[in-house]
């Protein structure tokens, strides 16, 4: 299977798909590597599998001889792009944005080879950091203020009487200086990216650079077939242990496998087609291995598949459950499996409660006034929240 077949099973779009075979034909005859480039603001401390998707065909090019160029937007994020919501994304703190661009180096590089001379990982407040107001203005001169209002999400916002504040609109402009300044040959994006993706190549015309090379991948819905979102609790992290790995690929709905085994494992397409005519229950348990050996190992894999069988079909706990320990007192039952980890915030503990989704020591509470008594010294209760989260509580 030749370069440009693989990239299409990734892509939603090519724009300039001839540019992209005559220059991968001068790479390989020249022996001088395509810059691949593929940008990602750190804007939350998770990367999800719906991003990895364009990670993925970043590490395609990388397996064919070419450079990713990894640009962390730290700039970028600290401005907010609205893409895919209704309103403005919050704008972050210098500070907030580098703890989060540290731990998306460690999770690209699950699938990424980082090492120095197989990628290019550079933070675009190296140009944007030493721009002054002019700069700004002279960049904001680059398109026109109609062009820029044609991007779908303003579109949308304008037609529903929401905002389009200004500095929104000097992202893709920014999105577009970023291809300039790394002088890139092809760009990767996900398909709501397309409009930025654009502007790069308008501005690097603008520059005297070839234009670069366009291609959107399709998103990757979440388990529940919505946009994969951590708010909507749908998202596979590609930092979570293996076992919720397993389990969140596992809760999958089967119409959604066809994509998740395309868009989120390397079978080929005769070994997809076997599995999808199979057995559900055994298609879903090979896409869950799949994504899992990649992410940790083949080991954690199987460990992760049998540990699976043994709690959700035999219907047994835990072969390892967490022990946590709080000081001795009463508890109201949402605060202590918020305390616990159990839950992100009592509103979700409450919930989970009322839902019938909290068990202790195997016997379903739904009072959300329930009280718990921990002595030091006395037994621990066994907590289990919803389907998957266990912890053995006791007294300090």
């Amino acid at each position: 299977m030749n370069l440009i077949t693989e990239i299409r099973r990734y892509s939603s779009d090519i724009i300039g798909e001839e540019q992209l075979v005559k220059m991968l034909e001068k790479s390989a005859s020249e022996k001088k590597p395509l810059r691949v480039k593929f940008g990602i603001d750190p804007t939350f401390p998770d990367v999800h599998l719906g991003h990895a998707v364009p990670i993925r065909l970043l590490r395609l090019f990388q397996e064919h001889g070419h450079l990713p160029v990894l640009i962390l937007g730290d700039g970028t994020a600290r401005l907010g792009d609205p893409t895919g919501r209704n309103d403005q994304r919050p704008p972050l703190t210098p500070e907030q944005v580098e703890v989060n661009a540290k731990t998306y180096l460690v999770q690209i590089g699950k699938l990424l080879d980082l090492s120095k001379g197989a990628a290019e990982v550079r933070r675009n407040t190296e140009w944007f950091g030493k721009m002054d107001f002019f700069d700004c203005l002279q960049l904001a001169a680059k398109s026109t203020a109609a062009r820029l209002l044609e991007r779908d999400d303003f579109q949308k916002r304008m037609q529903a009487n929401l905002p389009v504040h200004l500095h929104e609109m000097m992202y893709p402009l920014m999105q577009g200086l970023d291809s300039v300044k790394v002088e890139a040959d092809v760009e990767l994006g996900g398909n709501d990216q397309l409009f930025n993706l654009h502007m790069g190549r308008q501005m690097q015309e603008r520059e005297g650079q070839r234009p670069q090379v366009c291609i959107t991948t399709p998103l990757l819905l979440g388990t529940d077939g919505r946009k994969m979102s951590k708010t909507y609790g749908n998202h596979v992290g590609l930092n979570a242990s293996a076992d919720d790995m397993f389990g969140k690929v596992m809760s999958l709905s089967d119409e959604g496998m066809a994509s998740w085994f395309a868009l989120a494992t390397r079978l080929s397409t005769a070994e997809i087609e076997a599995q999808l005519q199979g057995h559900p229950r055994e298609a879903k348990d090979c896409l869950a291995r799949s994504v899992v050996a990649e992410l940790h190992s083949e080991e954690a894999a199987t460990a992760a598949s049998e540990e699976f069988v043994r709690r959700f079909q035999k219907k047994e706990k835990p072969s390892e459950i967490p022990e946590k320990q709080v000081a001795a007192g009463t508890y109201a039952l949402p605060g202590l499996m918020k305390a616990v980890g159990l839950a992100n915030s009592t509103s979700e503990a409450r919930r989970l409660v009322e839902g019938g989704g909290v068990r202790i020591d195997d016997e379903v509470i739904k009072d959300v006034r329930h009280e718990i008594m921990l002595e030091t010294g006395g037994s621990s209760v066994l907590m289990q929240a919803g389907k998957r989260r266990f912890a053995r509580i006791s007294a300090e």
